[in-house]
C-alpha cells in the first residue's frame, strides 16, 4: 500500500516529528511505501486568494487550478490511503492544514453535481488515519466534548464527506510540556498505527 502523510507542524524536533518518524518505520516494517508532504518545509500556501474563491463558488470544475493544488491531488490520486499528522491547537488542526483543505479540496476533484444534484466526488481513498499529539489526555478532550468535535469536523465532514471510505482519528494526549510521562507510551502507539496501518 502506498500512503501519502500530510504533516503540519512549524517545528522541528518536535513531539509530532518523532510521531512522524516512528509512524513512518511501522508503515516500513510492514512493508508499506509512503510519501510525506510536510506543509509547513513546503511553505504550502495556506490562504485562498480570490480567484480561487471565486473558482469555488462558481461551480465550475473546468477552470483551472494552481499547479501547487494540482501536485498535492496528485499525491492523493497516487495514493492508496492518506495519513494526517498534526498537533491540537484551540480543538483543531493548525491553520496551514485547514488551509490544505480549502485549497487541495477543490470543486470538480473532492467534490461536484450531476445534472440530478447528487454529490460525487474524484477522490478514491479507501482509508485514511489522523494521528493527533495533544496537551491535554484523551479523558479531559472526551469529557469537554472537544474529541467528538474534531472527530465530526475531520472525519465526517473533511474525509468521510469527500467520498474517503474508512476514517478514523487517534490522539495521543497528555503531551503538555514538560510533562513527557506519556511520551514513550505514545510513541510506541504510533509505531504500532504504522505497523498494523
Amino acid at each position: 500500500m502506498h500512503v501519502y502523510i500530510v504533516f503540519a507542524h512549524p517545528s522541528i524536533g518536535t513531539f509530532c516529528s518523532a510521531v512522524l518518524e516512528v509512524f513512518t518505520a511501522g508503515l516500513q516494517d510492514a512493508g508499506h511505501t509512503y510519501e510525506v508532504g510536510d506543509l509547513y518545509r513546503m511553505d504550502f500556501t495556506s490562504e485562498m486568494d480570490l480567484k480561487e474563491y471565486q473558482r469555488e463558488v462558481s461551480l465550475k470544475p473546468d477552470v483551472p487550478v494552481t499547479d501547487d493544488v494540482k501536485a498535492e491531488q496528485a499525491k492523493i490520486d497516487g495514493a492508496d490511503a492518506l495519513v494526517f499528522i498534526y498537533p491540537v491547537w484551540w480543538s483543531d488542526c493548525p491553520a496551514k492544514l485547514k488551509g490544505w483543505f480549502d485549497r487541495v479540496f477543490t470543486y470538480g476533484y473532492a467534490y461536484f453535481y450531476d445534472d440530478a444534484e447528487e454529490r460525487h466526488t474524484r477522490i478514491e481513498i479507501e482509508k485514511a488515519l489522523v494521528i493527533c499529539p495533544a496537551g491535554h489526555t484523551v479523558e479531559d478532550l472526551e469529557g469537554t466534548g472537544i474529541a467528538e468535535g474534531m472527530r465530526r469536523i475531520m472525519l465526517s465532514d473533511r474525509l468521510l464527506g469527500v467520498g474517503i471510505k474508512e476514517a478514523r482519528m487517534e490522539i495521543l494526549g497528555g503531551m503538555m510540556p514538560p510533562d513527557d510521562r506519556r511520551r514513550d507510551t505514545n510513541l510506541k502507539k504510533a509505531y504500532e498505527l504504522g505497523r498494523s496501518f
